[in-house]
């Protein structure tokens, strides 16, 4: 009985044509390859689907980051790259590869004999580089949280300093829907790239009065709000998994959404609500961050008030 070959996913389909570009000579080594941005505007795709196109052309070692250029053509052909060889280059590139796998299939698709065998070595030689996976997980989420360039000063007041590190960190769990379950506030990660987050933070407060407890405080509520919004494709389980649909790109049939009408008679507000609000995962975030702000900024205002009036 003939069967039907399943299309490939359209990320797959989008990898393969941009491949195809490289392998032609049309894109050279150091060439600066489409953005998620701009993959997502030319072929007509969410940017959920958009990133994993870019990862797995990562996870093939066609395309490579590079400060201040982008996402470049690597410098060699894949198949000619050398085995992993010790010390910081074998960490990163080992770390490159794991990213590349769960930025595609999930955190969960990441072990120890899949990274063997997509480097190309036998799984138990990582170990010399890893010692679990809870290691390898934590080193994952701190070569990615060094993706963002952390400027000296920043851009304007304190506001425009916190907004500018919650969105890149919101830009982070976006890119890579794996990152929140990696983070824990209950355990904190002692990971560099991540102090230096932090760190930057406890920075853009510096000289507003405010003590070390409550500026580390602020900290962690600036992270708590990225990383929770961020959290939510990542647990998300809608019809188009695997597909390299994002949840945006999906989306009921008729008779999904006559089942799932609010009931006006008993609930009135809720049916009022525009549809499609609670799925605006970018517009809860920009929202939530804002009225976080509003707040700190009333805190702030308050303070100076009371310090002025001598009852602080």
């Amino acid at each position: 009985m003939p069967t039907t070959q399943r299309p490939d996913p359209p990320y797959r389909v989008i990898a393969a044509e941009i491949r195809a570009r490289i392998e032609s000579g049309e894109l050279r080594p150091g060439d600066r390859v489409p953005s998620i941005r701009q993959i997502a505007q030319r072929w007509g795709v969410a940017v959920a689907t958009a990133t994993r196109a870019a990862a797995v052309l990562r996870e093939q070692g066609l395309v490579e980051p590079r400060v201040g250029a982008g996402t470049v053509v690597s410098a060699a052909d894949p198949r000619e790259s050398p085995r992993p060889a010790g010390g910081p280059a074998k960490r990163t590139r080992l770390l490159q590869a794991a990213i590349a796998i769960a930025d595609v299939e999930g955190i969960e698709a990441v072990s120890i004999r899949r990274l063997g065998a997509s480097l190309g070595v036998r799984p138990m030689s990582l170990y010399q580089s890893i010692t679990s996976k809870d290691e390898l997980l934590m080193q994952m989420a701190d070569h990615v949280f060094g993706e963002v360039t952390l400027p000296t000063e920043g851009p304007g007041g304190w506001r425009e300093k916190l907004e500018f590190i919650a969105r890149a960190e919101w830009e982070l769990c976006r890119r890579h829907p794996w990152l929140p379950k990696t983070v824990s506030f209950e355990r904190p990660l002692f990971a560099p790239n991540m102090m230096a987050h932090t760190e930057w933070v406890l920075g853009a407060l510096d000289g507003l009065g405010l003590s070390m407890e409550i500026r580390m405080r602020e900290a962690l509520t600036i992270h708590l709000i990225a990383v929770a919004g961020g959290s939510s494709p990542a647990e998300e389980d809608y019809p188009g998994n695997g597909t390299g649909m994002g949840s945006h790109d999906w989306s009921p049939t008729p008779r999904v959404r006559e089942r799932k009408t609010v009931d006006r008679t008993r609930f009135p507000l809720l049916s009022a609500v525009r549809q499609g609000t609670a799925q605006d995962l970018e517009g809860l975030f920009e929202y939530g961050l804002a009225r976080h702000l509003d707040g700190v900024a009333a805190m702030l205002a308050d303070r100076s008030k009371r310090s002025h009036t001598g009852t602080e």
